[in-house]
């Protein structure tokens, strides 16, 4: 492939190194819908600055036929999961065809091509099995975004990694530079190590990017049963072993990953310092550095409010937050038939729904939680979105006893739909963006980024990306942390009433009381988010740190 026509541009002398990125999601717009969550919103706000700054830089993922899943409500307006089958006129037919072996079988995947003009992103290669000349069974294994089926998420990160490689090595794309964006398409190593024959000049050619601060989030699978998919392309077990050193019953991607590859970033410092902490002591591992993440402003800060919040016009931003108020309340009325207000305090919580996360916490106390709502001096209005994982009951149910325990307060409201177009409502509606997950259980989380960018002001517990960014009271508030021996419910106690004695004691006083303090901190975040956790700054930190 011509490369003059696959970027449309030359890229810049100081980004001629090609890399070639593997992720398993993309949120690059909302009609395009191949992404879950915080991975997804990174890589596509990654790939919007590698177009910007005309970096020599493709990546490769997978055309999902279903997507994630569609997040709807049952006939008892709880969430339920949608599986619909998805088309996209503007993906371009590269006519590419080959095969791959996957469970000791021929898999054929064709190759479709988003082109950068399209969204404003970097190309993105995508690549599917559901093809007329594949099975039943080898079409599905694109079907659905981390499908819940063991063997079948093995399969596509085969198709990923070794399908991903092949892919650039027919093109004529072989790349400088391999990153691996999370574990995913570690099978690419074993493909290309049978094309050098040598660990060493894999390393040369292989970075990595862990997420994952918890060592049961890693994923893992037995060897035997990778071996009898073929993941370790031609290699046997023995030979895997030998070669990476690697000993127990399973594999675990991102040890192996960190074998790999010559160098590896953590998502924020303190995440980085975990990941240490996590894979220090097992031999061959490559050195980790911090690479903090972050996200694409252009594409997500209403520029009316980055205007305003710059020339410090406190008039033209509450005029502007308000209208931007209006258009989310239409869908929470839309969807909840409750009719909130402009001129109250509106807190957000939203993200992915995760355990850790703690997305009812402020409700750990009960009669408090109701005081909060019903008190009429600092009147509030709270909004809750986010999607679980598909299949998984307990943060199906967590969201659903959200909405239960909600119903009947008219200034409470739980979202369904939380994707690119609803998160950015969220976030440029928002006065206050809520982020409380367990302390070094979150190794970056993104939405309070955004949530800046749009004039919003973060209540956080000091974690990820926060712990960089907050200086309380100045930027934000923070959530003053309970001690780390406690037991999770005791924490969880003492965290709530902490969260609570800001919100009644800082928060509403100044947001009510003292409007132009409040929009110094939103002014001061905005200042200090951008451009530390721009993603532009992402995009260059990564050629300069890991990739040259």
């Amino acid at each position: 492939m011509d490369k003059a026509e696959l970027f449309t541009y030359t890229p810049a002398d100081q980004y001629r190194t090609s890399v070639a990125y593997f992720a398993m999601e993309y949120a690059i717009d909302q009609s395009l819908k191949i992404y879950a969550g915080g991975l997804g919103f990174l890589a596509g706000s990654h790939l919007r600055s590698a177009y910007h700054l005309q970096q020599n830089f493709v990546a490769v993922g997978l055309l999902w036929k279903y997507g994630y899943y569609d997040q709807v409500r049952d006939a008892t307006n709880h969430m339920a999961d949608a599986f619909i089958e998805k088309h996209y006129s503007f993906l371009r037919d590269i006519n590419i065809t080959f095969s791959i072996t996957v469970h000791q079988s021929p898999v054929h995947v064709k190759a479709y091509l988003l082109p950068p003009a399209t969204f404003g992103c970097a190309p993105l290669f995508l690549l599917t099995t559901d093809i007329p000349e594949n099975d039943e069974l080898s079409r599905s294994i694109t079907h659905r975004l981390y499908d819940s089926n063991e063997a079948t998420r093995i399969a596509q990160n085969i198709v990923l990694g070794i399908g991903g490689a092949k892919m650039l090595d027919i093109l004529g794309l072989t790349p400088d530079v391999y990153h691996m964006n999370e574990g995913h398409a570690v099978a690419l190593n074993f493909y290309l190590y049978d094309k050098f024959k040598n660990l060493e000049e894999v390393k040369k050619r292989v970075v990595f990017t862990t997420h994952t601060p918890e060592m049961a989030g890693n994923e893992a699978h037995n060897f035997a049963l990778l071996e009898t998919m073929s993941f370790f392309y031609h290699l046997t077990v023995t030979e895997v072993r030998e070669l990476l050193q690697l000993e127990g019953e399973q594999f675990n991607y991102t040890l192996t990953a960190l074998k790999f590859a010559r160098k590896a970033n953590g998502v924020s410092k303190l995440h980085t310092q975990i990941a240490q902490q996590m894979w220090g002591a097992n031999a061959g591992i490559c050195p980790l550095i911090p690479i903090t993440n972050a996200q694409n402003r252009y594409y997500w800060a209403d520029m009316q409010i980055s205007r305003q919040l710059q020339s410090k016009d406190v008039q033209g931003f509450a005029g502007r937050k308000k209208e931007l108020k209006r258009e989310l309340f239409r869908v929470v009325a839309d969807q909840c038939g409750k009719l909130f207000r402009e001129d109250v305090l509106t807190i957000v919580w939203a993200r992915r729904f995760a355990g850790y996360k703690r997305a009812g916490l402020l409700m750990a106390d009960w009669q408090a939680f109701v005081s909060l709502v019903t008190q009429t001096k600092y009147p509030v209005q709270l909004i809750w979105a986010g999607k679980p994982y598909p299949g998984d009951e307990a943060g199906a149910g967590e969201f659903n006893q959200l909405i239960n325990r909600t119903f009947a307060f008219c200034n409470c409201a739980v979202l369904t739909g939380y994707e690119l177009r609803l998160s950015a409502l969220l976030k440029q509606g928002a006065d206050l963006w809520l982020n409380t997950p367990r302390l070094y259980h979150e190794a970056s989380g993104t939405s309070g980024m955004t949530a800046a960018m749009n004039g919003a002001v973060n209540l956080s517990i000091a974690d990820g990306w926060v712990a960089e960014f907050a200086r309380d009271p100045v930027n934000c508030f923070l959530i003053p942390t309970a001690p780390q021996e406690l037991q999770e419910p005791q924490k969880d106690e003492m965290e709530n009433k902490a969260m609570l004695q800001v919100l009644q004691q800082k928060v509403l006083p100044m947001y009510y009381d003292n409007p132009e303090e409040w929009f110094r901190i939103a002014g001061t975040a905005y200042e200090d988010v951008v451009p530390a956790f721009d993603s532009d700054r992402l995009a260059r930190q990564y050629y300069q740190d890991l990739y040259v």
